[in-house]
Order: structure tokens, then sequence, then C-alpha cells
């Protein structure tokens, strides 16, 4: 589809095609190891003992997730630290396989979900972008197009010849940022990505995400920036221990969660 036939999400036309995302039952669990077999010799003895193999337990818990995007929507995931929000973003990007039920996108991603994710620290700056736009599928034209307004928007300098892993970490979001939205993904995810930098670049960033909004990508974006996110987003998702609490228009949900937190 050429870019000027690109569907927003006002247009009546999106709800005709399937969904950027679908997660149907999801469950993730994380475990604590109390103890975990290592050698063929204990696995013989535990065994002959009827003992099990590892003993553990569950730490944290996703339990029974659904999800359903429609292509150009915008959604912002909310609620407390440890609600399970960074871990629905990583299971969207296809960083954690679910423990049951399925995880379903379409389209392109493109993801700033943790601070130098997907970055080699031994690498310059210049090569990590290049690798992470080949792992996107552009090509050398195509990087070569953008290259110039991705060293423009994330404002490095002269870093972007150096390792990353002399980069602050604020550095390494805006480079970050600044080639998952240049590569034009059809679905961004964007974990507190506009917390770093200062008010000018998270300006600039809010203007990109506009545009990106603009001609029909999908958003999914987690922050505690909720201002930001109800500039951003129609709608809302408020978890809470891991299971929804509540799904719907992003000012009823955040009324709703700010609600929670006052009383």
């Amino acid at each position: 589809m050429p870019p000027s036939a690109a569907i927003s999400p006002s247009s009546p036309r999106s709800s005709e095609l399937p969904p950027a995302i679908v997660c149907r039952g999801v469950v993730k669990r994380f475990y604590y190891y109390e103890h975990r077999t290592s050698s063929l010799r204990e696995v013989f003895r535990r065994t002959l003992r009827r003992r099990p193999l590892h003993v553990r337990r569950p730490t944290f818990v996703l339990s029974d997730f659904d999800l359903r995007v429609a292509r150009g929507e915008s959604i912002a995931l909310v609620g407390p630290n440890g609600s399970g929000k960074s871990t629905v973003l990583r299971l969207l990007a296809g960083i954690y396989a679910p423990t049951a039920g399925t995880v379903e996108t379409r389209g392109r991603l493109g993801t700033v979900i943790e601070l130098g994710a997907g970055f080699h620290p031994e690498l310059t700056g210049a090569e990590n972008v290049s690798l992470y736009a080949a792992l996107l599928g552009i090509g050398r034209r195509g990087l070569a197009a953008r290259y110039e307004e991705i060293l423009e928007f994330a404002g490095i300098g002269d870093f972007i010849s150096m390792p990353v892993k002399y980069y602050s970490s604020g550095m390494q979001a805006r480079l970050a940022f600044a080639v998952a939205v240049s590569v034009e993904p059809d679905i961004l995810l964007l974990d507190e990505a506009l917390a770093v930098g200062d008010a000018e670049f998270r300006e600039r960033s809010l203007e990109r995400l506009r545009r990106f909004r603009a001609r029909g990508g999908t958003l999914v974006a987690v922050s505690h920036d909720l201002e930001s996110l109800g500039g951003l987003c129609s709608r809302a998702l408020w978890l809470e221990g891991g299971r929804t609490v509540l799904d719907g228009e992003i000012g009823e949900v955040v009324a709703a969660y700010e609600a929670r937190r006052a009383g």
C-alpha cells in the first residue's frame, strides 16, 4: 500500500482489516528456583529417590491475558510497577514466549522496550544502527536514505562513532527511539521511551509519534507519564498483579486507575 493510501485510525476501512495484534488466553509464568538439578549424576539420584529434578515456585504470573488491537489503533498499558506491562510488551516483541496461549502480530515491529536492548555494547552506534535496521528488514539503500535523519533526531553527535558501552542511558534510548521510528514500522512498542531526554527531545518524540499515528501506525505504549499517554492514545488497558482490571477509553481508565491510587 503506498503511503498516500495509508489508513488512519479513524478510517472506517481500518475495521475491515485483520487486527494488528491478537493475544488469546496468554499466560506467562516466572519462577524462583529453590533447587535446580545441574548434573547427570544428580538426575539419577533424584530420580531413584523420586524427588523432583527442580524445586521452584512462581514469582509472577500473567494470567488469562486477552488483547485485540486494530490496525492504526493506539493503546496505553497502565498500572503499578510489577503489574505486567513490560511483560506484555516483551511477549508482543517475541522476546518472551508465552507459557500458554497465543500471541499474534501482523506487520513489521519497531521496539524501544529496554534501554539499549538489541544494541551490542562493543559495537559503535553506527554499527548498531545498521544491525537494528537489518533485523527489521531494511536494506543498505533504505538505511542510507534515513541515516542522516536518524543521527539528527538522536542528537548524539560524534558519539555515533563510539562503542555503545560508553553511552549514557539517555543516549542509548534516544538512538534506539530514532531508529525505531525512522524505519517506519507497522507496529511500534514503547516502554518508558518518553521518560528520557530533555523537554525538547520529548516534544520532538511526541510529534514523531503523532505523525506515526497519522499514517496509520499501531502503537502500544507503557509510561508512568499518564498525561503524555493521554495525548497519544485513545484506549488504555489497566493491569494489576498480572491481570486485566479495565480496558476502555483512555480517559475513563486513567481516571479509575488514579482514583484507586489516591484511595
